[in-house]
This record gives structure tokens, C-alpha cells and sequence, in this order.
């Protein structure tokens, strides 16, 4: 129920997220750039809404209530999109074919914001909280692995339909009934997943996390100056007390036991202290991510941008939509996530004689993304010579004489990347995060996605001030040279990733010790 649930928002959503950039500059007249941007600044909302309702899950809500009202929440945006695309007053008219485009008005601009808005916060919601309650249905951690690398391919899986079959309909049959596959799709994911209500295990929430860790602060604070002698541990430890123990001091004077300690912001659990060393000891780690994701948001955006001003023809009759290309990059993802813990593992260690680790799979990841935008560049030169060579340039978005399918090689890279970084990424952080921030955890790597996506629109729009080499029309400007940047980043990340874990020390290195050995049997 829970994969099935996740399969039908992946669709539902697909009818809009794959297609946004087109989807803003052929049905709302929005530049190409400017689109470009607002793709990159919705998907990272989508990736930043999953920590928010992660929160309110592990405090208050719990993750099964979050979750519905999320899917219910998706339901309306792509009712209101299926509204858009039937009711010409919702959006502008076709710009004509040699005269100026006309804006959509104050009042369809908002309507499109709102339901951008509404279906972001139903797909964000609902993403990885769906990750975290498959993974609390299972107690071995060995299958709580597996189940994420297939949670990864469905969720890919159902990006691929909404990249194939969905972009096709809104291209060649139309918008409308792609949208209404998307609503169906929906009610189908709601409908699946409400009468689980009843099997599912739940796990209760237990207050703000965070509140916590702000008490385990303040109370450092306040004890900073309390010596050994005057005070006694929460937990009954008598060693030499570290700055990391001092929070958890009692003053010999309290009229309180050893036994019974009410919660309060002058001290706090050991056990309080050591969920906060592991954030403090991971986070390191989950910031040298987000220049994957930065990387991904940049790749994704320059495919569709380059695909439009490429050979995209098949055969004298058909055309691959621009933004059909990224569908590469899903199934490269769903196919390693699922042939990761079957195949590449159980190869490796016939080869090597080793297990490979949750970070080593990340590093790999890293080490795609660098390729795979070293790729793009070099394609990027290649059109852009024959653009030149040709006198192409005097043409507005003119289709440089290179077939755009070389776009596959740099998409095939970053799928493999993060094929062998995504479930690896999201089972370590479930696995190594405080068991109070089990719901928080699933969903870090979406708030690094987040961060990616909105860092990505701002490295675009920087770029696009400070040089020319990303103008409307991308034959007059120097995206080749964008890429070369972008590389040069990304690389000096992989090396701060690369020292980050080296220094990183497991919580719990046996059960990670059992699951890399699992994904490898």
C-alpha cells in the first residue's frame, strides 16, 4: 500500500514537474531563463517542504497524518492544473508566430502561483514521509536497506511514466488529458492509502526533537562554570566530565533524585547529549551533498534549454520533446538502485574481497556528477562551433546541425550517480540519525536537494549578471563555459566530501557492517 501510494503521487505529480520549463513558456509565455529559474526555485520548494512535514511528524502529528493530508493537499494542485489547461481565461493566449507575446494577467499569474504552491506542498509532504513509514513497518535494518533502494526505483520508476508517456500525450494529443491521468493517478494514491490506516504500524510522535537539543544548549550554558565536585551526572557517570556532559550536570543542592529528573532548560538526559553529538557528527557530511544536488538542478535545467536548440528528430516524423531527455537519468537511477544491492555489491566483493560502504556509494556519486558536467560542456562547445560554423547566429533559437541524443551520454553518468548515492544516502542518515528524528532523517536529503535547486537558480542567475554566457537566446551566450564553473565547484566539494569521510566515525558500525554485507549477498 505504502509503495503503491508512493507510485500514484510520482504520476500525479509527473504531469507537471517533468514538463514545468515547457509547460511556463508555452502555455504562460514565460522567458526561457526566467522558466528555467522558476523550475529550479518550485523544485526546490518540493524538496524543502519534506523537512518541514518531517518535523511536524516526529512532533505532534505523526508521519501516517501528515502524509494524507499531504496526498489530499497534491490532489487539489493537479485539480487546479487540470483547470489551467481547459479554461482558456486561466492562462494567456498563444503567443503568435512573428508578434509579441502577451503577459498572463495579475489574476492568472496568481492562480498559477497558488497552485504551484499547493501541488509542491502535496508532493513535498508526502515524498519521503512514505520513505519513513515502509522502514517502520520493518525491524531488521538489513531489510530496511532493501526496502529504500526500492523505494528509490519507484520513485523514479513513476518519474519515468510522467517523462515518457505524460510528456508525450501533453506534446502530441494534449495538456488536458495528461492532467487528467495526473488526477486520476491521485485519487487512485488516496484511495490506496487510507485504508491502511488500520494495519499500518505507527509510530507515536514524542515532542519536537528540537526542542532538545535547544535545552541541551542552554543548559551548557548555564553549567559552563559548575566544576566536578559540586555536581553529580544525570545518568550516573563518574568520569571526567567533557564540554559536551556539562548540560546533563545536577547541582548537589537540588531537591531532586538521581531517579526522577523533570525536564528542564538547566540540564538534560545524557542520552539528549549523545542525539545531538550525532547531528553535530553527520552534518558535515549532508553539506558536502548539496553540491550534488546544485550540480543535478544545473544539468537538469541546461538539457532542456540545449535540447531545444538540437536535432531532437528520430525520424522524418517524430521529435523526442526537450524535456523527455531527462528521463534518461531516471531510469539509469531506478535501474542501479534496484541492480545496487542484487548485483554491483555482490560483484565488487567477488572482485575485491570487500564490502562497499554507505559512503563510498555516495563518493561514487559525486565522482559521476563531476563527469558528467565535464560531458555537458564539451557537447555544449561542440553545438555551439557549429552554430558558428554554420551562421547560425543571426537566427533567433535556431537548431544547431548536431543530433541532440549526445545529451544521453552526460544524462546516463548522473543517473548511475545517483543511483549509487540516493539509498545509500537516505538508509545512512536513517540509520545513523537519533531515533527521535526518524522521519526528520529520511527526509535530510531533501533538504540538501532543496538547498541545490534554490543554490542552482541563484548560480544561474549570478552567472547570467556577471557575464554573457547565459542570455535568452543560449547561441549568443557561453553556457559551455557556465559548465566549466560548475565543474571546477563540484570537484573542490568532492575533496571536501572525500576528507569529511574520512573523519566520520559510524554510531553504529556492526548493523552498518550487517547492511553492506546484506546489499551484497
Amino acid at each position: 500500500m505504502i509503495v503503491g501510494t508512493s507510485m500514484g503521487l510520482g504520476i500525479a505529480s509527473g504531469a507537471w514537474v517533468c514538463n514545468l520549463i515547457v509547460f511556463l513558456i508555452s502555455i504562460f509565455n514565460v522567458k526561457n531563463i526566467a522558466a528555467a529559474q522558476i523550475s529550479n526555485i518550485i523544485s526546490g520548494f518540493v524538496s524543502l517542504f519534506p523537512f518541514v512535514t518531517a518535523v511536524l511528524a516526529d512532533s505532534a502529528f505523526g508521519a501516517f497524518s501528515v502524509t494524507l493530508v499531504s496526498s489530499i493537499v497534491s490532489l487539489l494542485g493537479v485539480f487546479m492544473f487540470t483547470l489551467i489547461v481547459t479554461i482558456k481565461s486561466l492562462r494567456p493566449p498563444p503567443c503568435p508566430l512573428h508578434s509579441t507575446c502577451v503577459p498572463p494577467t495579475t489574476f492568472q499569474n496568481s492562480f498559477l502561483y497558488i497552485t504551484l504552491i499547493l501541488a509542491s506542498l502535496g508532493l513535498g509532504g508526502s515524498r519521503f514521509l512514505l520513505g519513513t513509514m515502509g522502514a517502520d513497518q520493518l525491524d531488521n535494518p538489513k531489510h530496511q536497506a532493501r526496502f529504500f533502494n526500492w523505494f528509490v526505483f519507484v520513485i523514479y520508476f513513476s518519474w519515468i511514466i510522467g517523462y515518457t508517456l505524460l510528456i508525450y500525450i501533453q506534446t502530441s494529443v494534449s495538456w488536458a488529458l495528461s492532467f487528467f491521468i495526473a488526477l486520476a493517478a491521485n485519487m487512485i494514491a488516496v484511495a490506496l492509502f487510507l485504508p491502511g490506516s488500520r494495519i499500518y504500524r505507527k509510530i507515536p510522535p514524542q515532542g519536537s526533537p528540537f526542542t532538545s537539543i535547544a535545552r541541551v544548549f542552554v543548559a551548557a550554558f548555564k553549567n559552563k562554570k559548575m566544576v566536578d565536585d559540586d555536581c553529580y551526572l544525570h545518568e550516573n557517570q563518574h568520569s571526567k566530565l567533557s564540554s559536551y556532559e556539562k548540560p546533563t550536570l545536577i547541582k548537589q543542592g537540588d531537591n531532586e533524585t538521581r531517579d526522577t529528573i523533570k525536564k528542564s532548560w538547566s540540564q538534560c538526559t545524557v542520552e539528549e547529549v549523545e542525539d545531538l553529538k550525532k547531528l553535530i557528527k553527520i552534518m558535515p557530511l549532508w553539506s558536502s551533498s548539496i553540491f550534488l544536488s546544485v550540480a543535478v538542478g544545473i544539468i537538469m535545467s541546461f538539457t532542456v534549454l540545449m535540447a531545444l536548440v538540437m536535432d531532437r528528430s528520430v525520424t522524418s516524423y517524430y521529435k523526442i520533446p526537450p524535456a523527455t531527455f531527462v528521463v534518461v537519468t531516471f531510469v539509469l537511477t531506478a535501474i542501479t538502485s534496484s541492480m545496487l544491492d542484487r548485483y554491483i555489491l555482490p560483484t565488487y566483493k567477488k572482485l575485491t574481497g570487500r564490502h562497499l560502504s554507505f559512503l563510498t556509494c555516495i563518493g561514487v556519486g559525486h565522482a559521476c556528477n563531476i563527469l558528467a558536467v565535464i560531458s555537458f560542456a564539451l557537447i555544449e562547445r561542440r553545438r555551439h562551433k557549429l552554430i558558428e560554423a554554420y551562421h547560425l547566429t543571426d537566427q533567433q533559437n535556431a537548431v544547431a546541425p548536431l543530433s541532440a541524443l549526445w545529451l544521453i551520454i552526460p544524462l546516463v553518468i548522473t543517473g548511475i550517480g545517483e543511483g549509487f548515492s540516493f539509498s545509500p544516502e537516505v538508509a545512512l542518515y536513517y540509520q545513523e540519525f537519533p531515533k527521535s528524528l526518524r522521519s526528520t532523517s529520511t527526509s535530510m536529503i531533501s533538504l540538501h536537494i532543496a538547498a541545490g535547486f534554490y543554490i542552482s537558480s541563484a548560480f544561474i542567475n549570478l552567472v547570467g549578471r556577471t557575464t554573457s554566457w547565459l542570455p535568452n537566446d543560449i547561441n549568443h551566450g557561453r553556457v559551455d563555459k557556465a559548465c566549466w564553473v560548475l565543474a571546477i565547484v563540484i570537484t573542490v566539494n568532492f575533496a571536501y566530501f572525500l576528507v569529511c569521510a574520512r573523519l566520520y566515525k559510524y554510531n553504529n558500525p556492526d548493523s552498518t557492517s550487517d547492511n553492506s554485507k546484506t546489499m551484497s549477498n
